[in-house]
C-alpha cells in the first residue's frame, strides 16, 4: 500500500517592487492591506500548484504588522503550507523587506539591499479548494 507524501512544508515565494503610486501615507508608507493582497497572490499560486485550482481565501486567524512597508521597497512574500484538510489549506504568510529605496540629492534612484531583511507583516490564513475529483 502506497501512501501519498505530505505536501505540508511546501513554500511559494514571490518578489515584488512597491511602486511609488501605492504610497498612501506620509513618509511614502503603504497601507497594510497591500500586504494582505500579496498574501492572496501567493495563496492563489499555492492552490494552483497543489490542487490545480485558484482556491478561495476563507479567513485569517492572525495578522501582525511588524514594520512599515514603503514605496520603493523590494518585497519577498512567502506562503508555507502548515496544515492540509480535505478541502482546506492553512498557510503561514510573511512579507520581508529585502531592499529599500535610499535616494539622495546626488543619486535620486539609489537603493540598498537589506541584510538581514526586515519582517514587515506576518499572518496565518485558510483557503479552500473544490473537492478532489476521484
Amino acid at each position: 500500500m502506497s501512501q501519498t507524501p505530505s505536501r505540508v512544508g511546501t513554500v511559494v515565494t514571490h518578489r515584488r517592487y512597491v511602486p511609488y503610486s501605492h504610497a498612501h501615507y506620509a513618509g511614502n508608507l503603504v497601507d497594510g492591506a497591500y500586504s494582505l493582497g500579496l498574501f492572496g497572490d501567493v495563496a492563489t499560486e499555492m492552490c494552483i500548484v497543489l490542487d490545480g485550482d485558484e482556491g478561495l481565501f476563507a479567513s485569517y486567524s492572525d495578522v501582525q504588522f511588524r514594520a512599515p512597508v514603503r514605496a520603493g521597497d523590494l518585497l519577498e512574500i512567502t506562503a508555507t503550507l502548515v496544515r492540509e484538510g480535505t478541502r482546506s489549506r492553512v498557510m503561514d504568510f510573511a512579507v520581508h523587506v529585502v531592499g529599500r529605496g535610499a535616494p539622495t540629492a546626488e543619486a535620486p534612484g539609489a537603493a540598498e539591499v537589506l541584510d538581514p531583511p526586515v519582517v514587515a507583516t506576518t499572518a496565518t490564513g485558510t483557503v479552500v479548494v473544490p473537492p478532489a475529483s476521484s
